[in-house]
């Protein structure tokens, strides 16, 4: 059999499900192992790798060009299902970070070295009969480097990255000095992008529920005032500038609480890169000094317009 051939017998032999066994599966289990066409199963490596690393190997080694939107099948029908069997595991960066990566987990490539050996079937054996504590062991080592996170009284989990620890900040931090006995009607996460959404509540105020990137990272509303906060989180991109302003009021036309438009940063040089660019009559909050606000323009400070 040729390397492809081989990879697909053995992702059937540790249990891939047939649906699963395709070329892309193949070829992106001989990116993970950096095993090419003339390379011997036991020289299979488990460095960490990007999705747009597949695509440069298997067009290097196997002379294959996919599209780069392939990159999306790759992550939904390769990776996610490789990472719930316990083939491999990721670094645990927030999913949008350029450096999110992927490693075949040491067990697996335990296994995968005695391909076309006669340790194979023995070292496959004793995978299958420790499958489910693999399982559950990367379950779990994923579960610890989520980050604890209280919303509406609720006790929920963000997944890692700066900007999920920027909106853990807003909510545990900002609301209660700036917003207090607010409610959050939505906010996201890097991987589940609508963690809390109260569609009701946010229809009833008027807002038109869109798409995911239209949507503010945070949005709070506090009964007692009748306000309504939309926060930008900002780590790399996306403050309220004019153009983000004019959308978000666009959005929110038919709400008539009053609204305070909040871009979040978490320093002051993270704030100094984009404070030319921000929008009048909106408001600054950096979380390593959370207690003060920078308030641009106008006659009064923070509150609605």
């Amino acid at each position: 059999m040729d390397k492809l051939s081989e990879a697909k017998d053995f992702l059937q032999k540790i249990g891939i499900s047939d649906q699963l066994q395709t070329d892309i599966s193949a070829y992106t289990l001989l990116t993970l192992a950096n095993v090419s066409s003339d390379s011997e199963w036991n020289t299979a490596s488990n460095n960490w790798i990007r999705i747009h690393d597949v695509l440069g190997f298997i067009s290097k080694h196997y002379g294959k060009e996919y599209a780069e939107n392939t990159r999306e099948t790759i992550r939904k029908s390769c990776m996610h299902p490789f990472r719930d069997g316990a083939l491999i595991e990721d670094n645990g960066k927030a999913t949008n970070s350029p450096n999110y990566k992927y490693r075949l987990t040491d067990e697996t490539l335990y296994v995968l070295k005695s391909y076309g050996t006669s340790d194979f079937t023995k070292r496959l054996d004793a995978y299958h009969d420790k499958y489910e504590k693999l399982v559950d062991k990367y379950a779990s080592k994923k579960r610890m480097k989520m980050m604890p996170v209280y919303i509406n009284g609720k006790a929920l989990k963000f997944s890692p990255g700066l900007h999920n620890e920027l909106q853990k900040a807003i909510i545990e931090e900002f609301a209660p000095r700036f917003a207090p006995h607010s409610e959050c009607l939505y906010v996201g996460d890097t991987i589940k992008k609508d963690l809390i959404k109260d569609s009701s509540k946010l229809s009833a105020l008027g807002f038109e529920i869109t798409l995911h990137d239209k949507m503010p990272d945070v949005v709070l509303y506090r009964e007692e005032t009748n306000w309504i906060y939309f926060i930008e989180a900002v780590t790399s991109v996306g403050p309220i500038n004019p153009k983000r302003l004019l959308e978000i009021q666009e959005l929110t036309k038919e709400v008539k609480a009053g609204k305070i438009f909040v871009t979040a940063f978490p320093n002051k040089a993270t704030y100094k890169k984009f404070s030319s660019d921000l929008a009048w009559e909106t408001e600054v909050w950096i979380s390593d000094t959370p207690d003060h606000m920078i308030h641009l323009n106008g006659d009064r400070f923070l509150g609605p317009r």
